[in-house]
C-alpha cells in the first residue's frame, strides 16, 4: 500500500464523554479509546459482550479479543485513499485525527464496513481493497475502507495532527485541542444552507429535514450548530445524527469525491440500520 496515505479517525470534537468535553477527557487520558472503553459512539452502541460490535470483531479476528480487556481492543477509523480533506469517513464526525505512518504496520483493513460482515481484508504489506472500493457504487458517506488499529493509539507520538472544522476557531474546542500534545490543523469546513438541504428529503427522511430547519441558525447548519443542539439533550441523539448526515453529505467542501450531489434515496439505508 502507498505509505503516503493515512488512516484517519473521524469524530465530533464538541460532544461530551460522561458529562465531560471529549477533548478534555482525551487530554487527561492521553489515549484514543474504543467504544468498548468509552461506551459512546457516533454509530451504533453495540460494543459489549454478545453485541453486534463484539460479534463482528470475534468473526474478523478469529476470537482473539473475545476474552481480552476492553482497553486492548482495536480502535476504528478509515484509510484515506481518496485524500479527503475532511477525513476518510466524515459520517462519524467533522473532525479527525490523522495517524502517523508508524501505525499502518499494526492496522488491518476491510471493505465494506465490518457491520456488513465483509470477506475482503488487507494489511499494509498486502492491500487490494482500493480496487474493490473504486468499483463499488456507494453513497459518499459509506464510501470508505474501514481500518482497525491494534495496540494503543496515543495522542503524543501516534497522531500527526488533529484536523478541525474552521467553525471551531476561537472556541473552547480549539482551546482544548491545543492541550492534546499533537499539531492542530484546519480543513475547508462543512456548511449547509437549509434551502439546499430541503431539496433532499428522501436522503434520511422529511422528519430530519424538519429537525434540521429547527436547529439551523439564520438558515445555516455547520458542525458547531449541530453540536450545540446535541448537547442540549432536547433531541433524540439518533435524530441529531441524521441531521449531521445531511450536513456531512450535502455541506461538505466541494470536490471531495467529484460525485453527483443527488444520491439515490435508498443509499446508505443498510449501514444506517446497522450502525
Amino acid at each position: 500500500m502507498d505509505s503516503a496515505l493515512r488512516v484517519t479517525l473521524n469524530f465530533h470534537p464538541d460532544r461530551l464523554l460522561h458529562a465531560k468535553p471529549i477533548l478534555d477527557a482525551m487530554a487527561e487520558d492521553g489515549t484514543y479509546r474504543s467504544q468498548f472503553v468509552t461506551g459512546t459512539s457516533n454509530g451504533g452502541l453495540t460494543a459489549h459482550p454478545g453485541g453486534d460490535r463484539w460479534r463482528w470483531e470475534s468473526r474478523i479476528f478469529g476470537g482473539a479479543y473475545d476474552e481480552g480487556a476492553a482497553d486492548e481492543r482495536p480502535v476504528y477509523g478509515a484509510w484515506n485513499f481518496r485524500r479527503n480533506p475532511v477525513g476518510a469517513a466524515p459520517r462519524f464526525g467533522s473532525a479527525h485525527f490523522r495517524l502517523a505512518a508508524e501505525t499502518l504496520a499494526r492496522t488491518t483493513f476491510c471493505y465494506p464496513d465490518s457491520c456488513l460482515e465483509p470477506s475482503d481484508f488487507g494489511v499494509a504489506a498486502r492491500m487490494g481493497l482500493i480496487e474493490l472500493a473504486l468499483a463499488d457504487h456507494q453513497d459518499e458517506l459509506d464510501d470508505y475502507i474501514e481500518a482497525q488499529v491494534h495496540g494503543p493509539v496515543r495522542l503524543r507520538g501516534h497522531m500527526e495532527a488533529l484536523v478541525l472544522d474552521p467553525c471551531y476557531r476561537g472556541t473552547t474546542v480549539e482551546a482544548a485541542a491545543v492541550q492534546l500534545g499533537c499539531p492542530v490543523e484546519w480543513h475547508p469546513g462543512f456548511r449547509l444552507r437549509i434551502e439546499e438541504l430541503c431539496r433532499h428529503p428522501g436522503y434520511r427522511g422529511q422528519e430530519y429535514v424538519d429537525l434540521a430547519s429547527q436547529i439551523a441558525v439564520d438558515g445555516v447548519l455547520d458542525p458547531r450548530i449541530v453540536g450545540n443542539a446535541a448537547r442540549t439533550n432536547l433531541y433524540d441523539p439518533q435524530a441529531v445524527k441524521k441531521v449531521w448526515h445531511y450536513l456531512a453529505r450535502f455541506g461538505a467542501p466541494s470536490k471531495i469525491t467529484g460525485r453527483s450531489a443527488t444520491p439515490d434515496p435508498r443509499e446508505g439505508a443498510v449501514l444506517d440500520s446497522l450502525r
